[in-house]
């Protein structure tokens, strides 16, 4: 969870620079869904309470990690997106937890599809808005073409999600 963490937060720093993308796509968009990914196949396998732990025990290393090795700390954007980063994702992770819990008796795919959707667009315009606000960055069209991306990768990890139920043990709480 902390290399997620950490690689998405210094592959956002990167615009997508094909095809007229760089106003509103980063690198970031297509690893950080995996976070989702981890968390929902946890929660399935182990329950909320062993989700929420992961949930920060990757918040701890992923900060750590952006603040050792992706943080300038004389660049107040680079301040700034490890803050938003560690907002952002404790967030949504925990209310990705929560819906997951709520929803986990439903078909196999309600549960993942519906809490990694919501916990996106919640990590999205968090991360985003605190993150470059006021800074001339084109925050809005980045969170809306990052957005777009993490819910296709959303959809595409409905597939190891399903692939991955059956290897792993399933909680009934």
């Amino acid at each position: 969870m902390g290399v997620v963490v950490l690689a998405s937060n210094y592959l956002v720093q990167f615009p997508i620079t094909y095809y007229g993308l760089e106003e509103i796509l980063t690198y970031g968009a297509f690893s950080y869904p995996v976070a989702f990914l981890i968390t929902d196949l946890a929660n399935r396998s182990y329950g909320k309470i062993i989700a929420r732990k992961i949930v920060y025990i990757g918040f701890v290393i992923g900060i750590v990690f952006t603040l050792f090795f992706s943080t300038n700390f004389e660049d107040l954007i680079s301040v700034r997106i490890a803050i938003g980063s560690g907002t952002a994702f404790l967030v949504a992770q925990l209310l990705d937890v929560q819906i997951f819990d709520k929803l986990r008796k439903k078909k196999w795919f309600v549960a993942p599809l519906t809490s990694s959707l919501i916990g996106s667009t919640i990590d999205t315009f968090l991360f985003f808005s605190i993150s470059f606000y006021a800074t001339g960055i084109p925050w809005v069209t980045l969170s809306l073409g990052d957005l777009a991306v993490k819910v296709l990768v959303a959809l595409l990890m409905l597939i190891p999600f399903r692939l991955l139920l059956g290897t792993l043990k399933v909680s009934k709480a």
